[in-house]
C-alpha cells in the first residue's frame, strides 16, 4: 500500500497563490507559481519566499554536544560560537558521504541541525546509533511540528523587518530566537539559505506558518516579493554551486540507484571528492577521515562546467567528453545541470571529472549524436 504525499501547513496557501503542485520526496510542494525563470530572477533582484517545511529539524542537547558532533562530522563544531551557523558533512566508516547539514549553535549545550528532506529518518537513525553510551547527548526530532519559511534575496532583510520587526533582521550565518513582534511569531531564525543571496530561514510552529506566509506575501509585494517554487530553488542553488543530496551524492547505505543513468557507484563520494571549499576541517578526528585523506589532491573532483557552444542544455547523466566526437573518451558525468536564468539561458552544470583542469575545454554529450562545447570552471557561476 502506497503512502500518500504529505502536505505542509502551507499547502492551501500555495493553491491560493496559484502554485503548480508536485510530489517531491513524498511531499506535495509547488514546482512553480508563475514560471521558474520569473521566480528565479525575482529572487536575485528583489526577494522570494520558499516553503521548505519538508526539511528536517533536530535539536542536539548535552554538555559535550560540540565534542560529540565534531567526532562524527567533517566540521569542527567546537570552533563555532553561540549565535553562529556552519555547514558540515557526515560520512560513514568507509568515507562515503551520507548527508550534508546546516547547523546552528544555540548555546554551549544545544546545537540545532537541518537534515535534508529525504534523509530525515535515515540521519536520525544514524545519529542515534552513534550517541554516547553514557546518555550525555540527547536528540529531539521536531521535524513534524516545525514549518520553515526561507526569505531570500537582496531585499530579504527589508521584507523581514516590515513583517516581524527590524530587531529580527539577521546577519549571514548568524542565528537566534525570534524576538517579540506584533504578529506574535515565535521560533528560531538564522541567516542561511540555498540561493547564495542574502536571506534567512525562519523556523516556526506549524500553527503560525499561514499567518507569516500571508503577511509576507501581502506586505512584501510592495518591494517585489514573490512566492518561489522548487524549480527556481534548484536553478538558484545550481548557479551558486551548492550540492543537492541524492543528486550530487548518494549514500550507498540507502540501497537505491540514482534517478538518471550513471555508472554503478558513481555518486558514492567523500568530502574531498565533492571539492566543497567549506565544511571540512582536517585538524580533528571524525568518522571517515582516513578516506578523505587518501582522496586529497586526487581525481575525480566535482567541478563546474559552463557551455560555450550552442545546443541542448546539460542535464544529469550526460557524459562529459575530451573532444567533440561522440565516441571520444568519457572523463565524467553531469550530476546537476540546467539553463542559467541569471546568465541569459546559458547551459551550466556540475560534474565529477577525472583529470580535468580549470579552463579546460570539454564536450557534453547531450544526445547520442550531439555534443556541446563547454569550459571547466570553479563554481559559483555568478
Amino acid at each position: 500500500m502506497e503512502n500518500n504525499p504529505v502536505r505542509t501547513s502551507l499547502y492551501e496557501s500555495h493553491i491560493e497563490c496559484g502554485g503548480k503542485i508536485v510530489d517531491f520526496h513524498g511531499f506535495e510542494l509547488p514546482i512553480w507559481y508563475s514560471s521558474i525563470k520569473e521566480e528565479h530572477i525575482a529572487t536575485r533582484s528583489s526577494v522570494g519566499i520558499f516553503d521548505v517545511s519538508h526539511m528536517g529539524f533536530f535539536r542536539f542537547v548535552g554538555h559535550d554536544v560540540a565534542d560529540w558532533l565534531s567526532g562524527i562530522g567533517t566540521q569542527d563544531f567546537r570552533k563555532f560560537t553561540k549565535g553562529s551557523c556552519g555547514y558540515t558533512h557526515f560520512l560513514d566508516e568507509d568515507g562515503n558521504l551520507i548527508d550534508d547539514m546546516i547547523f546552528a549553535v544555540k548555546s554551549d549545550n544545544e546545537i540545532l541541525g537541518v537534515p535534508n528532506a529525504s534523509m530525515v529518518s535515515t540521519m536520525l537513525v544514524w545519529f542515534e546509533e552513534h550517541l554516547p553510551d553514557d546518555g550525555s547527548v540527547i536528540i529531539h526530532d521536531e521535524s513534524e511540528g516545525m514549518s520553515i519559511i526561507a526569505v531570500q534575496g537582496p531585499k530579504s532583510g527589508e521584507a523581514i523587518s516590515r513583517v516581524i520587526g527590524e530587531n529580527n533582521r539577521i546577519g549571514r550565518f548568524k542565528c537566534r530566537e525570534i524576538a517579540n513582534n506584533e504578529l506574535g511569531i515565535t521560533g528560531w531564525i538564522q541567516g542561511t539559505g540555498y540561493t547564495g543571496e542574502k536571506g534567512a530561514e525562519i523556523f516556526i510552529p506549524n500553527s503560525q506558518a499561514t499567518i507569516l506566509w500571508k503577511e509576507l506575501i501581502f506586505t512584501g509585494s510592495e518591494i517585489g516579493l514573490v512566492p518561489v517554487g522548487l524549480g527556481a530553488r534548484d536553478t538558484l542553488r545550481l548557479e551558486k554551486g551548492y550540492l543537492l543530496s541524492g543528486q550530487d551524492f548518494l549514500w550507498p547505505g540507502l540501497g537505491i540507484s540514482p534517478d538518471v543513468n550513471l555508472p554503478e557507484g558513481f555518486l558514492h563520494r567523500n568530502t574531498a571528492e565533492t571539492d566543497v571549499p567549506f565544511g571540512l576541517n582536517m585538524n580533528h578526528e571524525f568518522i571517515g577521515k582516513s578516506s578523505v585523506e587518501k582522496s586529497l589532491g586526487d581525481s575525480p573532483r566535482w567541478a563546474g562546467i559552463r557551455c560555450v557552444g550552442r545546443g541542448p542544455s546539460p542535464r544529469p547523466g550526460h557524459p562529459v567528453l575530451t573532444s567533440e566526437s561522440v565516441d571520444s573518451d568519457i572523463i565524467g558525468y553531469v550530476t546537476s545541470g540546467a539553463p542559467s536564468p541569471s546568465l541569459g539561458g546559458i547551459g551550466i552544470a556540475m560534474a565529477y571529472l577525472d583529470g580535468a583542469e580549470i579552463g579546460q575545454s570539454v564536450w557534453i554529450k547531450a544526445s547520442p549524436r550531439r555534443t556541446v562545447e563547454a569550459i571547466v570552471v570553479s563554481p559559483p557561476f555568478l
